[in-house]
């Protein structure tokens, strides 16, 4: 999951404290982040575009996914699914630095990989 030159930045609190105002912020200002997208069972937003704020999936699609341990992380949050694909970060950090808008129980999954 690492690279010898790029770099991960994780931002990680309770939902909706402003993760993902930042990381957007971040990601304005240094053109080298990219931001990891989560796969999420839950119903988009109609503000929200699937593969930009998140991968919209079905929780069979979701737990599929966690029996053949696709995930770096993922949490159940108010019924809902969130997770990190561990392909989409591994072809990201290859040629850029990446940022995370993730929960704590994310956090403590994803930092046991180094």
């Amino acid at each position: 999951m690492t690279s010898d030159k790029n770099i991960m930045v994780i931002l990680s609190s309770p939902s909706g404290v402003g993760k993902t105002t930042i990381t957007k912020k971040i990601q304005q200002k240094y053109q080298s982040f990219k931001i990891s997208v989560s796969l999420t069972t839950r119903k988009p937003r109609s503000n929200e575009v699937d593969g930009v704020d998140y991968h919209f999936v079905s929780i069979q699609k979701f737990e599929e996914l966690i029996k053949n341990n696709q995930f770096y992380e993922y949490a159940k949050i108010f019924e809902n699914y969130y997770g990190t694909l561990k392909r989409n970060v591994d072809d990201i950090i290859k040629v850029n630095d990446i940022i995370f808008d993730i929960d704590w129980q994310g956090t403590k999954q994803l930092s046991k990989f180094k």
